[in-house]
């Protein structure tokens, strides 16, 4: 394992690791819930991996700060991570997320575009994305954000119920 790490495979492999794509041929293919929560779980530990520890102990930091609302350290903390390794999707989307919440949108959609860029099957980013859209009062981006989410994920309930309201009021059908 330690060879793979090495040999062609980003310094923030979590988005690197061979075992995310029969993750996410599991997670697109079963239709029980409680096996999906799993799945999804083993995917989000494979996204926040990182072989460097001062990374981990830079994400753990800024997902603190993130949850407990103390948004400028959690911007500091992601802003190191992005810094140190810019091919970590995870640290993008955390930093994004840290924007979001700092109502800089436009910070956000970009951070959120480069995690794609990174990290494509990045559903956690999509439904950020949408939500952003969402934000800025765009519907129809956002409905195509939430929709790719759950193409790739099809069990974020929530994610179901906004894009199908979504779809709703488009068609003039407000739930």
């Amino acid at each position: 394992m330690l060879l793979l790490l090495t040999l062609g495979v980003p310094a923030g492999a979590g988005q690197g690791n061979l075992r995310l794509d029969s993750l996410f041929q599991a997670l697109h293919s079963t239709t029980d819930a409680a096996y999906a929560e799993s799945v999804e779980e083993h995917i989000w530990d494979f996204w926040l991996d990182h072989p460097d520890p001062a990374m981990v102990r830079d994400m753990r930091a800024g997902v603190l700060s993130l949850n407990g609302d103390d948004y400028e350290s959690a911007l500091r903390a992601f802003d190191a991570v992005v810094a140190r390794d810019p091919s970590y999707a995870e640290g993008w989307n955390k930093r994004a997320a840290t924007h979001y919440m700092l109502g800089d949108y436009r910070s956000a959609m970009l951070d959120l575009r480069h995690a794609l860029s990174l990290e494509p099957r990045h559903f956690g980013a999509l439904v950020e994305l949408g939500l952003v859209y969402l934000a800025l009062g765009d519907e129809k981006p956002a409905l195509r954000a939430f929709d790719a989410a759950l193409k790739i994920n099809p069990h974020l309930g929530r994610v179901r119920a906004q894009a199908d309201a979504l779809r709703h009021r488009a068609a003039g059908t407000d739930l």
